[in-house]
């Protein structure tokens, strides 16, 4: 958390905001977050460049500046918002972009997991790790039922811990994971190779579907996640499993369990979703 759609709301909120600003200041309270450049270097760098565009791979936002790239990943709890307040940072603003019309963006993150790469132009960034080593989009040519069942052909894992992995596919976390393998009536600890045709075609299917609609209702907010100061997502209001640990099983009545899947907290129905022996 934060997955694709939360990422996606983050990307789509801030193009409105910044794109065609100049940033004329950088502040970094924490330097571990930046992994390619002391942050001295980072703040240099980036002090005359305007943002020319924001657009997302999996869970990574990209700044395209007049003559780099920022790769920006959230983690667990990374969060932005931007404003023209004059007030103090907060303690868990960890990194701060002041631009010309004297607006700030500044990233938040009280767990500070979150990472910040800058590359240089000209760079094919899509080819750069980490992006270089994601799946397909959800939404890509390649993500298909063919691809999928190839894919799984190959692995004998759980499938939940094989969609977490960003190769078959980019951009699901553990809750979306929950939702799709639910939708698709596939028990989160069945072995990849088990799986038949048309679990990888609801895989696919299912997958598309969930996330743009989680797309549509900004994101899901469990615990911390929020945009635009402040402002929530609704998809937590539709989910099917994932947190429903005791309710009753929306197509069944059975209660909803909850196991642990390489080491991930795993909701699931035990009668739509049976495990296989």
């Amino acid at each position: 958390m934060p997955e694709l759609p939360e990422v996606e709301t983050v990307k789509r909120t801030l193009s409105t905001q910044i794109v065609g600003l100049t940033i004329k200041n950088v502040f970094v309270q924490v330097e571990k977050m930046i992994k390619t450049d002391s942050s001295t270097e980072f703040k240099m760098k980036l002090i005359g460049q305007k943002v020319i565009d924001i657009t997302r791979r999996g869970k990574h936002l990209i700044f395209e500046l007049d003559d780099y790239f920022i790769l920006s990943h959230l983690r667990m709890e990374g969060k932005y918002f931007f404003g023209d307040e004059a007030g103090a940072r907060d303690k868990h603003v960890h990194v701060e972009f002041v631009f010309d019309n004297g607006g700030k963006l500044r990233y938040e993150d009280t767990r500070k997991f979150g990472t910040f790469h800058l590359y240089e132009k000209p760079v094919d960034i899509q080819t750069t790790k980490p992006l270089a080593i994601l799946g397909p989009e959800p939404w890509s040519d390649e993500f298909n039922p063919d691809s999928v069942q190839a894919f799984l052909a190959k692995k004998h894992m759980p499938i939940k811990s094989l969609l977490l992995a960003q190769k078959m596919v980019t951009g699901l976390g553990n809750i979306y994971v929950d939702e799709v393998l639910f939708a698709s009536n596939i028990h989160p600890m069945k072995k990849s190779g088990d799986l038949t045709r048309t679990d990888a075609e609801n895989v696919v299917k299912y997958t598309q579907e969930i996330l743009a609609k989680a797309i549509t209702y900004k994101g899901t907010t469990i615990q911390t996640f929020s945009y635009a100061h402040g402002s929530t997502g609704e998809f937590q209001n539709f989910l099917q499993v994932h947190t429903r640990k005791g309710e009753p099983c929306p197509r069944c009545e059975t209660p909803v369990s909850k196991t642990k899947v390489g080491g991930r907290g795993t909701y699931y129905c035990a009668t739509c979703q049976p495990e296989v022996t």
